[in-house]
């Protein structure tokens, strides 16, 4: 949006126009497919409503996909932005034009806090500079760690990243006759009883099928999601899955699962490395493993190489200090009778 020129015009734009804003996102520093307006859509169904804000900083546009949500019965709501904000630079001069930005739609949307998760990397002094405008540290929604790999380098290159162990279980998943094929939205049904199953291993309670369905009808008619299986070749039976979701030259590894025969073919090792060949030849050059949630998953990722990052987290700026009280109190207790109903953990990807 530099072509736009100086002005709040580019930023008014933003606000206002869809297809500008898609544009603005996928060719920012910060291709999230969370800050794309597809994905408000699949949240709609969840009673988020988005709001952009933009401001011009400099020479050009900071700005931000918000969700908010009511709260039922009181004047309040809460303002949430998942990857965000995106622009050219958020250095502080972005940071603070789009600080005013929020605190004054914040306010006259009667929204008790606004709550960001930039893709700032913790350590460079992104952190001192958030608090001096007046952001507070707050509980992360999205992973704050994962791993990059750099799909601009050569195939080769790429390969000779990935461990040598891993590799030795890529190749032999092949000789056990692992194939990996693309599919569409009518296998999302294998697509959810792979994952769904795996979910349920780990404790974690799986997204209702519907979900999955919703995204891939938001994001698929926009090139944003693409559906791949490894399969064994004599049985074509799928013992691995992997749901990818698109933004710009940044693909997301967001959802997958294996059985318990794809674990015995080592079938996730080839599905992944051909998940990363594939999405080279697409022409991503971006390949996020989207979160280090526990020791295991992190060394797994880890075997494919990439740069490991760390993000300064979630942050909230105080619009409403009677409604923030009020609200916080309520977000407790309905806390805790989730922990008490449930007793697991909830699947928090990707929301």
């Amino acid at each position: 949006m530099k072509g736009e020129g100086a002005g709040q015009g580019a930023a008014d734009r933003l606000e206002h126009d869809d297809a500008a804003w898609d544009a603005f996102v996928a060719d920012s520093a910060q291709p999230s497919h969370l800050q794309a307006t597809a994905w408000a859509q699949i949240k709609r169904a969840n009673g988020w409503r988005a709001r952009r804000i933009a401001a011009q900083a400099g020479e050009g546009v900071v700005g931000a996909q918000m969700l908010i949500r009511r709260a039922g019965g009181l004047p309040w709501g809460l303002g949430y932005v998942a990857r965000g904000p995106v622009g050219a630079e958020l250095d502080r001069a972005a940071l603070a034009a789009f600080t005013e930005r929020a605190r004054a739609v914040g306010r006259a949307a009667r929204l008790a806090w606004v709550r960001i998760e930039p893709e700032l990397e913790a350590g460079a002094g992104h952190e001192e500079t958030l608090a001096s405008l007046g952001w507070r540290r707050a509980p992360h929604v999205q992973p704050d760690s994962t791993r990059i790999i750099d799909l601009t380098r050569p195939t080769e290159d790429v390969w000779k990243d990935v461990h040598r162990k891993a590799r030795q279980s890529v190749n032999k998943s092949r000789r056990f006759g692992v194939r990996v094929v693309d599919a569409d939205g009518s296998r999302l049904a294998d697509f959810y009883r792979i994952h769904a199953a795996m979910a349920e291993r780990a404790k974690i309670i799986p997204r209702a099928q519907r979900t999955y369905r919703e995204m891939w009808d938001a994001l698929a008619p926009r090139g944003m999601a693409r559906l791949l299986f490894a399969e064994h070749e004599e049985s074509g039976e799928a013992v691995a899955t992997l749901f990818l979701v698109s933004c710009g030259r940044r693909v997301v590894d967001l959802y997958g699962g294996t059985t318990a025969e794809g674990d015995r073919l080592r079938a996730n090792y080839v599905l992944k490395w051909e998940a990363i060949e594939r999405c080279q030849g697409w022409g991503f050059t971006e390949y996020d493993l989207w979160g280090l949630p526990r020791a295991g998953i992190a060394a797994f990722k880890a075997s494919f190489g990439g740069r490991e990052v760390h993000y300064v987290g979630a942050w909230d700026l105080v619009t409403d200090r009677m409604g923030r009280f009020v609200l916080q109190a309520g977000l407790a207790a309905r806390g805790a009778y989730v922990r008490f109903r449930y007793g697991r953990r909830a699947d928090a990807g990707g929301d």
